[in-house]
């Protein structure tokens, strides 16, 4: 039995560092000065056919990408914040229209319920490319494209943090809300007092999942942004050039460590809301 939970054990720590091996190359590349990182990556980079070295380490560590970005860039620092305006003030409003509207599909009865909830659902699933045509109609008649607005009003109505939270509410006994409103609790005071703190994995979890897609959204920017200082931190990469591939994994590196903090800080949440919202009445 302990040879095999030894056996199981290595087979799990394999996978985990198949999954951390791109970060850490990622992090080692941020590190080497530009002839380094063109002797090792030459053939990815597509200046040539040569195999390549990865490496865990460089050869000779240095801080120059790191410089570029931080100091003598300051553009990355102006998509940087553009990506914090338009994806904190996003989550804020999903919390003040998502978090009632879950408590609603949960604990209310009402006439339609489930055709209107299966409706979120089906929206839910569907891809942006479906909803892309007529998102930018309705977009453009309220004349909001090409401005922080045309990705923080969407992104408010997402129907994916309702669903999740829903399940979350769902979850917590009648009892609870009966003896609340027997103490003379309102339908707001039994949202705020019982819903909320029971349902907190649930909410945490919808935001940290709409901040990370947030974060890494590439085609609304594209979509909805023509002046490109208003683009967020996710469109720099794709227009670094080539002679500047230690700034790209530079900038890399420092957009990856927001998302990374934020999971290492709320993964216990994530994993409640993830089960709750998996769990079949």
């Amino acid at each position: 039995m302990k040879r095999k939970k030894r056996i199981i054990m290595f087979f799990l720590v394999g996978l985990c560092l198949l999954v951390w091996l791109p970060l850490l190359l990622m992090a080692a590349a941020s590190l080497m000065p530009e002839d380094e990182l063109y002797w090792r990556y030459l053939s990815p980079l597509g200046m040539g056919k040569d195999r390549v070295r990865a490496a865990l380490l460089p050869a000779y560590p240095s801080v120059q990408a790191f410089a570029e970005l931080l100091i003598r860039s300051p553009g990355f620092f102006t998509m940087f914040w553009n990506s914090c305006i338009q994806i904190f003030p996003m989550l804020f409003g999903q919390f003040l229209v998502g978090a009632p509207a879950a408590w609603a599909f949960a604990k209310f009865t009402f006439k339609g319920k489930k055709w209107l909830f299966g409706t979120y659902v089906l929206l839910m699933v569907l891809p942006f490319q479906v909803t892309q045509v007529s998102n930018y109609l309705v977009l453009d008649g309220m004349r909001l494209l090409d401005s922080h607005l045309a990705l923080i009003l969407p992104g408010i109505w997402a129907t994916l943090p309702v669903f999740i939270m829903e399940r979350s509410f769902a979850a917590i006994p009648d009892t609870l809300l009966e003896a609340a409103y027997l103490d003379g609790a309102g339908e707001w005071g039994a949202f705020f007092l019982i819903g909320l703190p029971l349902g907190y994995p649930g909410v945490v979890t919808a935001l940290m999942l709409s901040f990370m897609d947030g974060w890494n959204s590439l085609e609304q920017p594209i979509t909805y942004l023509k002046t490109k200082a208003l683009w967020p931190l996710s469109l720099y990469l794709p227009n670094i050039t080539e002679d500047k591939a230690s700034v790209a994994f530079g900038a890399a590196f420092i957009a990856c460590l927001l998302p990374v903090l934020v999971y290492v800080n709320g993964q216990e949440e994530l994993e409640q809301g993830v089960a709750a919202s998996g769990v079949k009445e």
